[in-house]
């Protein structure tokens, strides 16, 4: 199915209003948040706005948060490789140190020209992941850029696309599912070539007359708790009025609705309804979903 199908599903009403409100037109410096940790090069940050990754037959390329948070609001805006994309991985994520460490993932999955991209999500907490759900995108994401956020806060974390939720991974531990609440975790993003298994399953490869393959971020924003020496820069409880609003932000109607309408047209994967790979039961997660 092609992208103009899939936009013509958008509710107008979205189109007008999807992240206008509350979105911020600050940004803040490359050079300052970032650090192009690998790739020889081939990260390059741009003006301190525009940092972009590249990825050829030799490497991949890829940058790290020199902040460490501990809850957060996070903002970034993307545009993915465009074309024949089919098996490169453009990964953005939140990530702890460790071997029982936690994460927060967006996948982008690189397709064939003219195939929808798949986005991978998962939430990692102690080491264990296994929390998959993918989706498709109801518009072009090489064409333009498109803010992907994530809200990591004690109840919940919810990832969003151009402010409309995808997704909610709910705080469980009252029924003995671990939550990340205790390591800070810095922001990472990479380009790689996966193409055992990236696209269709690995079916595809990367075409490599196609290369070099480029990844663009901008509008960077965090209104984040950031952890410097085991210190964070959040004060009190989550209940505390010194605290931001973000920190017990809850799906409001219009939020719950709206992650309703994603999961019900551009879901294409869902772990908790994966009765083959959970053919004992259901994660007990997936009760609160």
């Amino acid at each position: 199915m092609g992208f103009s199908s899939f936009s013509s599903r958008l509710p107008s009403l979205y189109l007008v209003v999807i992240f206008l409100i509350g979105s911020s037109l600050v940004s803040a410096n490359f050079y300052d948040e970032f650090d192009i940790t690998w790739g020889d090069g081939r990260g390059k940050i741009i003006n301190g706005d525009l940092l972009t990754l590249s990825l050829d037959k030799t490497s991949g390329s890829g940058f790290e948060s020199r902040n460490e948070y501990m809850y957060g609001k996070i903002d970034m805006q993307l545009k993915l490789v465009p074309g024949n994309s089919a098996g490169t991985v453009t990964a953005y994520y939140l990530s702890s140190k460790g071997s029982n460490w936690d994460e927060i993932d967006f996948e982008f999955l690189g397709n064939l020209s003219g195939d929808p991209y798949t986005l991978h999500t998962n939430v990692f907490s102690q080491g264990k992941g296994n929390r998959e759900q993918q989706f498709h995108l109801w518009f072009d994401p090489t064409a333009d850029f498109h803010t992907y956020s994530i809200l990591w806060n004690p109840k919940h974390i919810v990832f969003s696309v151009d402010g409309t939720p995808i997704r909610e991974f709910k705080n469980a531990e009252s029924i003995g599912v671990p939550f990340p609440k205790d390591q800070p975790m810095r922001i990472h993003s990479s380009l790689w070539n996966a193409d055992d298994w990236a696209t269709r399953g690995g079916l595809v490869k990367t075409d490599w007359t196609q290369a070099p393959f480029t990844a663009s971020y901008r509008n960077f924003k965090a209104d984040a708790c950031v952890v410097t020496s085991g210190k964070s820069s959040c004060s009190g409880s989550a209940s505390s009025g010194s605290n931001p609003g973000w920190l017990s932000e809850d799906l409001d109607n219009t939020k719950q609705e709206r992650l309703r309408w994603a999961q019900k047209n551009y879901m294409i994967y869902n772990y908790c309804s994966d009765s083959k790979r959970f053919p004992q039961g259901f994660p007990p997660e997936c009760s609160m979903a």
